[in-house]
């Protein structure tokens, strides 16, 4: 159980860390969406983002005395923007476990991946996509900075 006196860190992910982010990522499909993922999906999903960094880079949160215990996570893929002349870093797949809500633990891997972007010359700005719906998250993003892109988000998926 947190409480206000507990200390984190955030370190890079690795591959150990695949069974909680897998929880993470079905908890928050749940939550923000009510959608129940396919687990062997999703676990090769994950397990194929942590081993190829090309693929997609995790961030984790974890109390101090224990980092190898994850409470929370951000997800962070590429996309290149001839407009910009750079790279846009997408945040997905934020979650923190819900007893570490409300300690900051979102606001230092936020601050984490943006002093990492920020570090990158070829990285120009940050996005996200959030569910019309979820204002807390909304709230969230708006008080670290983050503003309305304007855009809305068109997608096409198939099986295989």
């Amino acid at each position: 159980m947190s409480n206000q006196s507990t200390r984190y860190v955030v370190r890079n992910a690795s591959a150990d860390d695949w069974p909680t982010i897998v929880d993470f990522n079905r908890r928050l499909a749940m939550e923000t969406e009510g959608l129940a993922l396919d687990p062997d999906v999703l676990k090769s999903g994950v397990q194929a983002a942590l081993a190829d960094p090309a693929k997609a880079r995790y961030f984790v949160a974890c109390p101090s005395d224990q980092v190898d215990r994850v409470v929370g996570q951000v997800m962070h893929t590429w996309e290149w923007s001839d407009w910009r002349n750079g790279t846009i870093w997408w945040l997905q797949s934020v979650y923190v476990a819900s007893e570490h809500r409300g300690h900051g633990v979102f606001r230092m891997l936020f601050e984490h991946l943006k002093q990492q972007a920020e570090a990158d010359e070829s990285v120009v700005g940050i996005r996200l996509y959030i569910e019309h719906q979820n204002k807390r998250a909304r709230a969230a993003y708006q008080q670290l900075g983050m503003v309305p892109g304007g855009y809305d988000v068109m997608e096409s998926f198939w099986v295989k």
